[in-house]
């Protein structure tokens, strides 16, 4: 069967996509039915905002400041965020951020997406009001549920491909390697995936055996952040490093799409 890593994401994401809220300019931000003031939450660029420290206080959590990052606990809820950082740790869910963690007037600031996201609470638009509305009330935050074969294998193909390569180029190549599960013509596993030989071996780190060792942090990080549903190339089924390979069948035959770091990505 071919994985659905992004059903809870693209399910959330799909009903955001309704709320008029979304498109909307001003407006007001309530949480869990308390309209909140708009130095505390706001809609910016039809995208609605609101501190943590707010979040914190109308759901019964706790907020602190650990010297490098904000630190939420409470209500079966333990989270991390430090600025300008493209992730947030959500009890361990590595989930993407894709404008970085903002600070406002020295308070963290999330979207309402992303604390949907984290909570699993329900997003709604009230035309009548302008008001988007956030309700987690009854909600339960999901813990991390990868597969831990998946992100034993992601996290060392990312490893060994991308050592040295920016977070979001790490990302880039767990995008890969899911695409092709998605993909018809490639084996429908991440282990399989890494390890097709239909062909020709597809990664190099399975030829000379460096797929093997023990993943980078950062790996790790990255890997779980793709299987949670983070995409930062799109559709992208190949990638490799021109400096290392200027001329191969890839940039020959497969359509360039985009490139980060060291990498291009290509269709």
């Amino acid at each position: 069967m071919k994985l659905n890593w992004k059903r809870g994401v693209a399910g959330i994401l799909a009903a955001l996509a309704l709320i008029p809220g979304a498109q909307a300019a001003g407006g007001r931000v309530a949480l869990n039915g308390t309209s909140l003031s708009v130095q505390e939450a706001w809609i910016e660029n039809g995208v609605s905002y609101m501190t943590l420290a707010a979040f914190s206080r109308e759901t019964g959590r706790t907020l602190s400041w650990d010297g490098k990052q904000a630190v939420l606990e409470g209500e079966n809820l333990s989270l991390t965020a430090a600025p300008g950082a493209i992730y947030i740790l959500s009890n361990d869910r590595a989930l993407y951020v894709s404008e970085g963690v903002r600070v406002v007037n020295g308070r963290t600031v999330f979207s309402l997406r992303l604390l949907a996201q984290v909570t699993g609470g329900k997003l709604s638009w009230n035309a009548s009001t302008g008001t988007a509305h956030l309700d987690t009330r009854g909600t339960v935050p999901a813990q991390a549920s990868y597969d831990e074969e998946d992100l034993y294998w992601m996290s060392r193909i990312i490893s060994a491909e991308s050592r040295g390569e920016p977070l979001l180029g790490q990302v880039a190549v767990g995008n890969v390697v899911l695409n092709r599960v998605a993909d018809k013509e490639f084996p429908n596993t991440v282990k399989e995936v890494i390890f097709d030989d239909k062909y020709a071996i597809q990664f190099e780190p399975v030829e000379n055996g460096t797929v093997y060792q023990e993943p980078t942090a950062s790996a790790v990080l990255a890997a779980k952040m793709s299987l949670e549903g983070a995409d930062v190339i799109g559709p992208a089924l190949y990638f490799y490093a021109p400096k290392l390979s200027p001329v191969n069948w890839i940039n020959q035959n497969r359509p360039f799409h985009m490139t980060i770091g060291c990498h291009d990505f290509h269709l």
